[in-house]
């Protein structure tokens, strides 16, 4: 069945397509304040979570590589936005808690307006 493995790759392009597009879309919309895009959704997704996560397992739930979200945990420790706990030997960052006060306030002032900010899809 040829016709069908290329009917199957062109639906997952343009899969592909279409949500690279809106990520594109999103992330340049002026509602995260002084957080970015990935900022909040590691931030909002420790947030649901009860008790500290390793790094693997909050790799499961945001849509970034483990380098990338390695450093990011880094850098959101470092204002205070969310603690981690790192290993002795190496001193990298191998779970993290929910977010700190001042985490939860940048996550709950740019969640307040993603539902009304995205406007029709514009195709660039």
């Amino acid at each position: 069945m040829p016709g069908s493995r290329h009917l199957g790759n062109d639906a997952w392009e343009a899969l592909l397509s279409a949500h690279a597009t809106l990520m594109k879309q999103f992330a340049a919309e002026d509602i995260w304040g002084d957080i970015s895009m990935r900022e909040y959704d590691v931030l909002y997704t420790l947030s649901k979570c009860r008790e500290p996560v390793r790094l693997s397992e909050l790799n499961r739930h945001v849509l970034l590589s483990q380098p990338a979200l390695s450093r990011l945990v880094d850098r959101l420790a470092d204002p205070a936005w969310c603690s981690a706990t790192r290993t002795p030997l190496t001193g990298v960052a191998c779970a993290c808690r929910s977010p700190r006060p001042a985490g939860c306030c940048s996550a709950r002032s740019a969640a307040s307006t993603p539902a009304a900010s995205p406007g029709p899809w514009r195709p660039d």
